[in-house]
Order: C-alpha cells, then structure tokens, then sequence
C-alpha cells in the first residue's frame, strides 16, 4: 500500500512539473497587442474568412499570419497577404488601432482590396518596421510622406494597380531611409516628381529599384552618382518624350555593379551611350524606344550577360563577329530594326542560348553562310528562334532538322528557295512552325507527318504543289492551328477520314479539296473546335451542311456554292465570307454578335429591309456589311440607327431605287460608303455630314442630283475617295472641298457642274507626295476595300494597292475658265483627266513639277498656247490625250511624247513628232543619225538663225553671193558655225545652196 501510494505521488508530482514545464514554454502575446489586432481585424470585410482564426479566446501568437517574438510575446510580423485571388481578399479600412504593435517589424498586407482608401498616414509611426509591402491593394490618392519617418525600413513596395490614382507629388520623404535596399512604386503616378533620379541615386544601400508605368516625365542628367550599391534598375514603360526627346543620361552607364537593367518602352531618342562601366551587366532590356545609333562595342564586352533586348527601336549597322564573346548568354531580341550585312556565324557557336530572336530587319545573304555549320551545343540548346523577314535568301540547310529543343521556329516573309527539307521532321519538340511567305517549291515533305508536339503550322504563300494525304498528319494529334493557303496543293484522303487532330483554324485557299464539283469535305464535320475555317477558292460547290454555320469564322468566297442562305439567329457566327458564290434567294436575317458579312456578288434577290430593319434587334455589332453585286431591289430602308457600329457599307451593283434616307446620318462610325451602280435619285442628305469618320464614299453611276453640299469638305475632314461620277449633280465645285487635304481620288465626272475649278487645289496634300503602301482596315480583321478608277481611258479596280493611286477626274462637265496653276504642286497625283469641258487659257508652265504623273486627258476643250517644255520631264507619262483642243507651236521632244499616238495631239494646230506634219523650218534629213538629232537640236537652230540674219543683211546680193561665200571661204564658216562642222556642212549647203 506504501508503495502505491509513493508511485501515485511521483506520477503527481511529474504531471504537474511536466504542466508547468509546458506552461512556462507558451508564449502569449500581451493582451493590450491582442485586442488592438482584434480591432484591426473588426474594421475589415473579410467575405472569404481568410482570418477565421482570429477570437479572443485564443492566444494571438497562434492566429494565421502573426509572428511573435519568442521570448517576450510582442508581436513582430503580419503577414496578411492574399494568395487567393484579386477577389478574395481583405476589403474596408486600415484601424489605427496597428499602433499599439509598437514591435512590430514586417507588414505585409499585399493584394488585397482596400478600394478607394488612401495609406494611412499613421503608417509611419512604427519606429521598428523594417518590411513594408501595401502592393497591389488597390489604394488611391497620394502618398503619406510620413513613410519617410521609418528610418529602419529596408524594404518598402507600394506597387499600385495600374491607373488607379495612386501617386506621390515629390520623393523627398525617401532621402532619410538610408538602410533601404529594396523601393518599389511600379504603376504609382510621379509625373510630378522631377528630382526623382536625385533622390534614388542618394539612397546609400538601395539595391533594387522598380518605378514601372510611373509616368515619369523627366530624368536628370547627372554629372556624377557616388551609388555603389544599386545592382537592380527597373524604369520601364515611362513617357519620356512627353514634353522633349530625351535621351539615356550617362549616368546609367556609370553604375558599375549594375546588374539588371530595364529602360524598355520609354520613348528615349538618340544614340545609346558609346562608353559603360556596367560591365558587370547579365539582363539589359532597352527594347522599343527610338534609339538610331549602332549596337555599342561594350555590349560585346559583358561576358556576363545572360539576356539582351533591343528590339522595336531603329539601330542601324550590323552585328558584330565579337557575339562569340557574350558565352552566358540566354536570350538574343534585335527585332524591327534597320540592322544589316549577314548574320554572324559565330552566333551559332553560343551554347547556352536559347531564344535568338532577330526578325524584321535588313540582313544579307543565304542563311546558309550564317546557320549552314551550327556547333552541336547550338543544336542542344536553342529553344526559340526567329528569322522572320530579315531578307534572308537560299535553301533551308538539312542541319535544322539537328535540334534537339526546338519550340519555336519562324523563317517567314523571307525569300527561301527549294525544297522544304525532309530533315525537319525530325523536330521532335517543335510546337510552332512559320515557314509563310517565302519560295519553298515541291511539295509538302511527309515527314511532317511525325512532329507530334506540332500544335501551329504556317506555310502559307509559297510555290508548293503535289499532293497532301494522310500520312502527313499522322501523328500530328497536337495540331492547333493549319495554315496553307496560297499553294497549288491537293488534298487526297479517305471519305471517311477521321484525323487525330482537333483543330481550331483551318486555312487552305486554293487547294483542290478532289474531284471538279466536290463538296465542302465530310471529315471536317469530326472538327468539333473549329472556330476559323478558310476554304475560299478550291472549287466547291453544292449546298453548307447545317453543321458548318456554328464556325466563328467561315470563308468560303470565290467558289460554285449555291442555294439559300438560312436565317443566323441564335448562332456564334462573326465573321461570314461567302463572296463570289452562286446563293440565290432573298437575304438572310442576323444575330446580334455577328460582326462582319460578306454576300457579295452572288444572287441574292429581293429587298434588304427584313435584314436591316428586324424588329427583334434593337442594335447590331455588324462593322462589315457587303450585299454588292446582287440583284436586290427597292427602296433603301430608313432604321440605319440599328446600326451604329457599321464601319463599311456596300450596296453597289445592285437595283437600289429611291433617295439615300436621312437615318444614314446615324452611321457615325462609318468609313466607307459604298451605294455605286444603282438608281438612287435626289440629293445628298445633310444628315451625312455626322458621319465624321468617312475615309470614302463611293455614289457613282447613279441618278442623284442637286449640288455637291460644301458641308463635304468642312465636316468629312479625313475623306481619303470621293467618288461621285456619273450621276446628274449641277452647280459650282465650291472652294470648301480644299479642305480634305488627305483626299486621293476625286471624282466628279459625268456630271453637270459648271463654273471654275477650285483655285484652292493645291491644299490637296495627299496628292502632294509620293504615296507609301498600307491597308484600309476596317475594325480588327483586315476587309480589303476596293475603287473602280477611269484611268489612261479605261476602268481599273484598284484593292491591295489603293493607298498608292492618286486620281482627280472631273472630266465631262460644264467646267469654264483656267486650268488652275495649283494643280502643279500636286507632285504625287498619278492620273489626272479634265477632259470634255469648257476650260481656256493655256496648260501650266510648271506641269513638269508634276514627276509622279501617269495620265493625262485635256482633251475636248478649248485650251491653248504651246505645249509647255516641261512636259519632257515627265519620265512616268505613258498616257496623254491633248486633242481637239486650240493648241499650237512645237511638241517637245521627249522619250515618252514622241512615243505616243498621233491622236493624242489631233484636232489642234501643232506639229512635229509624233504628227506628220513639219514645223516651219524643219527639214527632211533622212540620213542624219538619230544619236545626234537630239544632241544638236538645239545648235542647228541657232545656226539657222544666224543664217536667216546673213541673208537679211545681204538680201541686196542676193541668195547665190551667200552660198558661194560660204562654200569658198571655210573662215567664214568656222566664224558662223562653231562645232561639229564635219557632220553639218555637207547637208546644209545641199539643202539651201
């Protein structure tokens, strides 16, 4: 019993120093610490309960992110950053109550949603904190300067949402953190904040530096920085060039520890600096800015540079041979730039690389003098290149089927000849390959059929032709996106080919899809994903299967599809080409999210107010509307107002009867009108001058009447293509239409206008220089707009060129008074026609001024005078129609005019060449060399005017005394003709002696 009783005494006495031992071990944090984080935690909205743990019953050591000292219990750290999400967050307002943590060292209350509040300025009452990270949370207005308070802090990261008003109007408040070494503020708006390049480089241990998208307006060009610790530097997408060019002060260069640099998007100009002391540089980004300078020697001299980006900016020069420097390197971006010469071959020697990206540049060569002997380390790293559009030329090496990591291959928009090789089937791990716009002829290889990791493939715009089966998709199961339009190929698979691949996009213009009168492929109903299909121009034909309409994105134009197009109500559709088809009936209605419609040139019939006037849609999202060249008839219905985001409308070729409605006004997105070849009547509405966005309007061949409204020219202001010929408007060309100075084509003719033309034509600045070429786009997917121009006397259509043509023809009017001297400055206008009018006076002396002129039709008129000597230097002129006119006097001699017919001159009182008729003291010299018409022209007739002063002088002698002279006394003639006399004597005397 003793002994019982003095074991339960032991295990007592054990169990209760064993609970005093465990006891004593809990740290608590201080109660006044506890319920201020309570408080705090009360004035939150914690909808996703990340802080559940959080009560007053427990010890709040032991809460979800708090961090107490472990001896004392005062609490140190908060770490209450979202990690779920941008909605999963704290939301409300910061209680001041956080004051009571006097100990407190890390905060941390990144990516929440404190939405509109402002940081607090008691933030900076906490003598001991050392983190402060607020980044992310959605705050507003400026920053408290009382952060500047926090004389421990060694890291502070304000990241701001972007744009949402966050900013601080000076720096100043950071000069006293002299043991920070981390400052982020990327996104916080210091526009306002001049001096921040002062205040940065004074931060004695500031390591790293983000001011990302601070709209920061100024950076000073300091003479000297004493900053020895700065390693990290990231200033990136700024606006630099907001208020003066500015260009990458030296200073930046001078940081020698540097080891990240980021200065991308800033809008710097100039040259990038010559000398640097950062050699110590592994990541340099100064991607898409204007520098115009070479690539610096320097750059060569990083050995320790791991990635390198300078492309979107304009550096000229080549890349030098001392890239084999550079062993560490990753990444290579040069692209759209103006570098030249050939690509060094020591680039292929880089064994650590992996993205080499040097597209859209002006390179030289083959690519075989530059990737014909790639080292094997090459093979074994590189996981990205890009050659797009560097003017590289030759075969495809057979070695570009040796790499072993390959992702991403692009040789597109290059001038690659041959045969594709079969080695690149061997890319086991290639993901992505650009092979378009290039030369490749042959066939597609069959080895194509093995890249199983294949998910993008472009071959688009090549010379390939043979014949396509399935063996080249064989284990193609990855395979996303097709594309191969613009090649002679031949698909031959099974009817009931089912192909192990999904694909989203399928692109194969121009591909014979079988057999003449073959219908649109059965396999491709087992495409579930598709939401792009191209199959225009391979010559279907028969009715869409119902299946097909549930395509996103359908091109089936320029084929021998026929039947009726069913309504497309309720369906996904938006895009739908199916031009140049032979559907037939009345037009279909639309849904509301179709946002383009191609139904051009086909049979439709009937009217068009149940598709545009359909009761069951208030609004349409259509941008692209093409019904041209149907048979539709009636009236144009007047519920334009349905249709408020249509950018390009086209009703021409059609039997469109009635006036252009007043509703049309509400177009004001409108860019491009096209109502041509109908039988409109009436005027042009006022309503139209809202539609301020107009690039063309295109009414010819109508019946409309009225004058030209003068509201055209001051309101329509970015009209690029006035086309109004051949309809019945009257009236004067008022002097306002001068004020579309980005117009093109101005057509006017077959119609009644009277009075002169504008004097003001000069103002036509888009005629004024050569032109560049460029698409009219309308909304995101390219819709080529066309214009039928009358041009050297025949009708042209002009499309993928139409940026280039420059027309005025007003020809076939009432038109009076002078051809206005104006027209000369238009030095870029190509095709200009006055013809049929009333016009006098003579034709501008300085027309010669007008270099880029092709065409040129005066004809039936009353102009007169001479043919102005200019017209010799027109080197492009190949047509000219100067007939039925009251012109007189000499044609220039030139190339291009003494080409031309003879009735271009017809109908006047002119002569010489191209006409048969001789001008007064011409000559018929059968014998003279041509070479030497043209090089004496000019001496022979001063020579015959010296000649006409001798006879008059001794007419009294008579005409024998002057040719016996002349052939006895060869001082005489030496006197009178001074060179070539060997080519010209015997000829003169045997024509006047």
């Amino acid at each position: 019993m003793k002994a019982s009783n003095s074991s339960y005494s032991l295990l007592l006495l054990l169990s209760v120093s064993s609970f005093k031992l465990i006891f004593s071990a809990t740290v608590f944090c201080p109660e006044i610490e506890q319920q201020s984080l309570i408080s705090f935690w009360q004035s939150l909205q914690d909808p996703n309960n990340l802080l559940s743990s959080w009560n007053g019953t427990l010890n709040c050591c032991n809460w979800k992110g708090v961090i107490c000292d472990n001896s004392t219990g005062h609490v140190h750290e908060l770490h209450l950053q979202n990690t779920r999400g941008i909605y999963h967050g704290l939301k409300g307002k910061i209680n001041s109550s956080l004051l009571n943590l006097k100990h407190l060292r890390h905060l941390d209350l990144s990516r929440n949603t404190f939405s509109g509040e402002t940081i607090p300025s008691f933030i900076g009452s906490f003598p001991n904190l050392e983190y402060l990270n607020l980044s992310g949370s959605a705050f507003r207005g400026k920053i408290p300067r009382t952060i500047g308070n926090l004389l421990n802090l060694h890291t502070l990261d304000l990241k701001a949402f972007p744009y949402l008003g966050l900013e601080a109007d000076s720096l100043e408040w950071l000069t006293g953190l002299s043991r920070l070494e981390y400052l982020n503020m990327d996104f916080v708006n210091l526009s306002a904040a001049y001096n921040w390049a002062q205040v940065i480089t004074s931060l004695p241990s500031l390591v790293e530096l983000h001011f990302q998208a601070c709209s920061l307006e100024y950076i000073a060009p300091l003479d000297y920085v004493n900053s020895t610790t700065l390693k990290h530097l990231y200033i990136a997408d700024n606006n630099f060039r907001y208020k003066s060019s500015i260009s990458i002060p030296r200073w930046i260069f001078q940081l020698h520890n540097l080891l990240y640099l980021d200065l991308s998007n800033n809008s710097f100009v100039g040259s990038i600096s010559t000398i640097s002391n950062a050699t110590k540089l592994r990541h340099i980004d100064l991607s898409d800015n204007h520098f115009y300078s070479s690539i610096p020697h320097w750059f060569y001299l990083c050995k320790h540079l791991e990635f390198v980006d300078l492309s979107l900016n304009s550096l000229s020069g080549t890349i030098s041979n001392s890239v084999a420097n550079l062993t560490s390197l990753n990444t290579l971006r040069v692209t759209s730039n103006q570098l030249s010469g050939k690509i060094p071959k020591e680039i292929v020697n880089l064994c650590k690389i992996q993205r080499l990206d040097l597209s859209d540049n002006f390179f030289q060569g083959e690519i075989s003098d530059s990737f014909g002997n790639m080292s094997e380390c090459f093979l074994e790293s590189l996981q990205h290149l890009r050659l797009r559009n560097t003017a590289l030329s030759g075969h495809l090496p057979n070695q570009f089927g040796d790499f072993k990591s390959l992702r991403y291959l692009n040789l597109g928009v290059n001038s690659l000849s041959g045969a594709i090789p079969i080695s690149l089937g061997k890319l086991s791990s290639l993901e992505q390959l650009w092979l378009h716009a290039n030369k490749f002829t042959g066939t597609l290889p069959e080895s194509f059929g093995l890249l199983s990791s294949l998910q993008k493939l472009f071959m688009n715009d090549n010379m390939l032709e043979g014949v396509v089966t399935e063996a080249h998709f064989a284990n193609l199961t990855k395979l996303d996106k097709f594309f191969a339009t613009g090649n002679h190929l031949t698909l031959n698979v099974s009817p009931n080919w089912n192909p192990p691949f999904n694909l989203t996009t399928l692109r194969i213009t121009s591909w014979s899809l079988g057999a003449v009168g073959s219908q649109i492929p059965v396999w491709l109903e087992t495409q579930k994903n598709i939401r792009d299909l191209d199959l225009s121009n391979t010559g279907i034909s028969g009715s869409i299967p119902s299946w097909v309409w549930k395509v996103e994105i359908l091109t089936l134009s320029h084929n021998n599809l026929s039947g009726k197009i069913p309504d497309l109500i309720g369906l996904k559709n938006k895009y739908i080409y199916l031009g140049s088809n032979q559907f037939s009936g009345s037009l279909p209605r639309v849904t509301g999210t179709l946002r383009q419609l191609d139904l051009s040139n086909n049979s439709f019939s009937g009217g068009v107010s149940h598709l545009l006037c359909d009761t069951r849609n208030e609004n349409y999202n259509l941008s692209v509307l093409n019904l041209g060249g149907n048979q539709l008839i009636g009236e144009l219905p007047d519920c334009w107002m349905k249709w408020p985001s249509l950018k390009y409308l086209n009703l021409g070729n059609n039997n469109m009867s009635g006036s252009i409605p007043n509703s049309i006004g509400h177009l004001a997105a409108l860019q491009s009108l096209n109502l041509y070849g109908n039988r409109l009547s009436g005027a042009i509405p006022f309503s139209m001058h809202n539609c301020t966005e107009l690039v063309k309007i295109d009414f010819r061949d109508n019946n409309l009447d009225g004058g030209l409204p003068t509201w055209v020219g001051t309101e329509l202001l970015k009209l690029a293509f006035l086309v109004l010929g051949s309809n019945k408007l009257s009236g004067s060309i008022s002097s306002e239409i001068c004020h579309l100075n980005s117009l093109q084509i101005l057509d006017l003719s077959g119609n009644e206008f009277l009075g002169v033309i504008p004097r003001c034509v000069y103002n036509f600045t888009g005629m004024a220089t050569e032109r560049n070429y460029s698409r009219y786009k309308y909304s995101w997917w390219v819709f080529i707009d066309s214009v039928l121009v009358d041009d050297k006397g025949s009708e042209f259509e002009y499309g993928t060129t139409l940026s280039l043509v420059t027309n005025i023809n007003l020809s076939k009017n009432n038109l009076s008074g002078d051809i206005p001297k104006g027209l000369t400055s238009l030095a870029g206008l190509r095709s200009l026609n006055l013809s049929r009018n009333r016009l006098t006076g003579s034709i501008p002396e300085r027309i010669g001024d007008m270099k880029q002129l092709e065409s040129l039709d005066l004809s039936i008129n009353s102009v007169s005078g001479e043919i102005p000597s200019s017209f010799t230097i027109l080197t492009f002129l190949n047509h000219l129609n100067l007939s039925h006119n009251n012109l007189s006097g000499r044609i220039p001699k030139s190339t291009q005019l003494q080409s031309l017919d003879a009735s271009s001159f017809t109908g006047n009182n002119l002569c010489g060449s191209p006409l048969e008729i001789n001008c007064s003291g011409d000559v018929d010299e059968p014998h003279r060399h041509k070479d030497k018409d043209s090089e004496d022209e000019g001496e022979n007739e001063s020579k015959i005017e010296w000649f006409y002063v001798l006879l008059s002088l001794g007419y009294a002698v008579g005409l024998s005394v002057v040719c016996t002279t002349l052939v006895l006394k060869k001082s005489w003639r030496e006197g009178y003709f001074s060179s070539d006399e060997e080519a010209i004597e015997p000829r003169f005397y045997k024509a006047y002696c």
